[in-house]
């Protein structure tokens, strides 16, 4: 993995917080993006769950530019390539699928390819790739089965989606082999549908507040 990518893990790394943004319109874009900013998580996982996304991501792009664009739920190389060149610094898939991981490895892209079980797991290892998401968390049993991944895969790290939120954040992110959380926690629905951002923002800074003194524990230990 290349400098630029290594330095976008640490960055995630160290916030600890991976927002999903489903954009409900083109217009919510900026100042979703700016809560997140004022409340100390800039960076966006912007889902293709939405029409909005690849406008949204290059108005962010533009008039955000202190927010870390990612792009999610991404299903094809299509879109892969349309989320890259509307400034997102990396991909984040929903199960493991390989013509994405070929795409983003052949042109040194940022890849957090989605697992479940095992075997995708040990897919993404065989690319020689180390962190990969792992979705839906929750349902695949959430901490334990972390706790029990970390065993045959000891070099793997893993950001947990789907079911993540404040009540088990810290349960979570003090994993050692979790380097980040993400989920719509820190948008909650209702804020955003109200278009209510100092709510977004201040979920982003309950969100810090909670992983953050994790994340100085671990690297002290």
């Amino acid at each position: 993995m290349s400098d630029k990518n290594d330095q976008e893990l640490h960055y995630l790394e160290q916030l600890g917080v991976v927002p999903l943004v489903t954009l409900h319109s083109v217009e919510e874009a900026v100042p979703l993006a700016q809560a997140l900013e004022r409340g100390g998580v800039p960076v966006a996982e912007v889902t293709f769950r939405s029409p909005y996304a690849i406008e949204g991501m290059k108005r962010i792009r533009d008039e955000v530019p202190g927010v870390t664009l990612v792009a999610g739920t991404v299903h094809t190389v299509e879109q892969a390539k349309a989320s890259i060149e509307a400034g997102c610094k990396g991909l984040v898939t929903p199960a493991f699928t390989e013509a994405i991981v070929d795409y983003a490895l052949e042109n040194d892209i940022l890849i957090l390819p989605g697992t479940a079980v095992p075997s995708d797991v040990d897919k993404a290892y065989q690319k020689g790739l180390r962190y990969v998401k792992f979705f839906p968390a929750e349902a695949y049993g959430g901490v334990k089965t972390l706790k029990a991944l970390n065993g045959p895969f000891a070099e793997m790290k893993f950001l947990p989606t789907g079911g993540v939120s404040l009540k088990n954040a810290a349960d979570y992110i003090a994993l050692k082999n979790v380097f980040a959380i993400g989920g719509s926690f820190p948008v909650p629905s209702a804020a955003q549908k109200a278009h209510d951002w100092d709510a977004v923002a201040q979920a982003c800074k309950d969100a810090r507040a909670i992983v953050e003194p994790i994340i100085a524990a671990k690297a002290n230990a």
